[in-house]
């Protein structure tokens, strides 16, 4: 790895990590090293070869996220038990796998067939069973229904990523869908072609032939015969009948082309919700231009931030076009908590850029809806921050990592949108808090000098919009107020903010 590292600074060549059994599970956590360091500009791939599974859920929701899947390929043969055994728990499949693993290193050793003695035989059993019983249990069960059940069976938490190509004698086929894959896991362990002894026999000298496998798939791909792809140009019957012969799994298994087919729906589904929210997205962002040219008029006609403009007086179309959007981006993000969109949708540019201009323009609006009526009570960023606005920032912290890994300059000027969607609920708690230290509440000294401490790193970054100095604006409303509290008790005081605002550093 370390060799790795040096030579990035080289001319950029492709990398493929490579590796069989526990050293597919060694490529893989190197490839996603390499991914998240973000070493390359171009990504790297991975292959494995009977690989056991090697992240959780959560994992699985990073690799969606990130768009990762499409670096990595697991190749698995039709009955080799590696790939399907750590969908066991541990404590299941632990006892037959110590009495299995000598006989299991002689044969990968030795590349030889052995006649298993009777007790390894009924080992091998065991350990098959168990890995059926509990592949079923995780195929045929939703998430919901698994959470149920753990508490009463103990669920493995691993689960696939990435692309599967499933290898068989008639084949090969392609599966990236994660759900799809878990069936596939168990459906072609299953068989009803051979006698149960065959089976265990394959489930172990399958994981060591891996090299025939793939002559074997090369072959029929020269040839053209049987390597099935999801996206077939046949119809969908035809296409998934071709699927399911490719893999080996028998057209009388009634599971197979129902995961298949709803592989296929949720894609689907998935697209249409898209071009769905996409279209809307475009009619959205005329009402975001209405809001833009009302802010600018706000500012050149009035001298009054839009802010403290809608604070003052809520203008009844600008209401109207904050709350259409806000119903926008709350159907957005309830469709990507049901998971009804890409696993990627929300580390998307366009959907990260949306929402951010979304919510640094039209938070503002909400803040001074929230402080102008009975609800202004509390505090806004504890008590009254809406859902949307929490997941929207959520969605471009996730994406700055990557950003920021790349190196970016910072700002000569200052921001035409102040980049702290919350900035003007900072400045209302920073008035409250003037007001009560005023009626002699003294510990909120230590949070104004906080605010003040945000406010000046804020302006020194340039994170924030020159409207935030016009004359009648709430921050400088604060800014007044709190040089004259402390001019009153420390003639000489000084500070950086102070500096910033008597030098009007705080114009550029």
């Amino acid at each position: 790895m370390q060799i790795y590292i040096d030579s990035k600074q080289r001319k950029l060549k492709p990398i493929i990590f490579v590796g069989h059994s526990l050293g597919g599970a060694v490529a893989t956590l190197a490839t996603l090293w390499v991914l998240e360091k973000r070493l390359r500009q171009s990504s790297p791939l991975c292959i494995t070869f009977g690989c056991p599974l090697v992240g959780d859920a959560g994992l699985v929701e990073v690799v969606g996220r990130e768009n990762w899947a499409g670096n990595f390929c697991n190749v698995v043969s039709k009955h080799d038990i590696v790939p399907r055994m750590l969908l066991a728990p541990f404590e299941s499949i632990a006892e037959p796998l110590i009495a299995i693993l000598p006989y299991w290193q002689d044969i990968m050793a030795n590349d030889s067939k052995t006649v298993l003695h009777s007790s390894i035989q009924d080992a091998c059993r065991t350990l098959l069973n168990n890995v059926l019983q509990y592949t079923h249990t995780v195929t045929n069960y939703g998430p919901d229904s698994i959470r149920e059940l753990d508490g009463a069976i103990k669920i493995s938490p691993y689960r696939p990523f990435g692309t599967y190509m499933f290898c068989s004698g008639e084949g090969a086929a392609c599966i990236d869908n994660p759900d799809t894959v878990l069936k596939i896991l168990h459906l072609t362990m299953q068989s009803y072609e051979k006698p149960c002894d065959n089976i265990v026999q394959d489930c172990f000298s399958e994981h060591v032939e891996y090299g025939s496998v793939l002559n074997h798939v090369i072959e029929m791909s020269i040839s053209g015969r049987r390597t099935a792809k999801p996206d077939s140009e046949s119809s969908d019957k035809m296409g998934m009948s071709l699927q399911l012969e490719a893999i080996g799994v028998g057209a009388q298994n009634d599971d197979a082309p129902i995961a298949l087919q709803m592989a296929r729906d949720i894609e689907n589904n998935h697209n249409t919700n898209v071009a769905k929210v996409a279209s809307e997205l475009s009619e959205k962002q005329c009402i975001m231009a209405e809001l833009e040219w009302s802010k600018e008029r706000s500012e050149k006609e009035n001298a009054i931030t839009y802010y403290d403009s809608f604070r003052k007086h809520e203008d009844i179309d600008t209401n109207l076009r904050r709350e259409r959007l806000a119903g926008f981006w709350d159907e957005i993000i309830e469709m990507w908590k049901r998971h009804e969109l890409p696993s990627d949708f929300q580390s998307q540019n366009k959907w990260i850029n949306a929402g951010t201009a979304y919510r640094r323009f039209v938070e503002p609006l909400d803040i001074a809806h929230y402080y102008s009526t009975s609800e202004g009570k509390g505090n806004y960023l504890s008590d009254g921050r809406p859902t949307r606005h929490k997941v929207l920032q959520k969605w471009m912290e996730e994406k700055e990592k990557t950003r920021s890994s790349r190196g970016q300059s910072g700002r000569t000027k200052l921001a035409s949108l102040t980049q702290d969607s919350c900035f003007w609920a900072q400045v209302e708690e920073a008035l409250k808090e003037m007001k009560n230290l005023e009626q002699g509440q003294h510990q909120k000294l230590g949070s104004l000098e906080m605010f003040e401490g945000y406010a000046t790193k804020m302006i020194n970054d340039r994170n924030i919009s020159s409207d935030v100095f016009l004359e009648g604006s709430s921050f400088m409303e604060w800014w007044k107020e709190w040089k004259e509290y402390k001019k009153s008790r420390f003639p000489v005081w000084r500070s950086p903010l102070h500096e910033i605002m008597e030098t009007e550093g705080c114009k550029g």
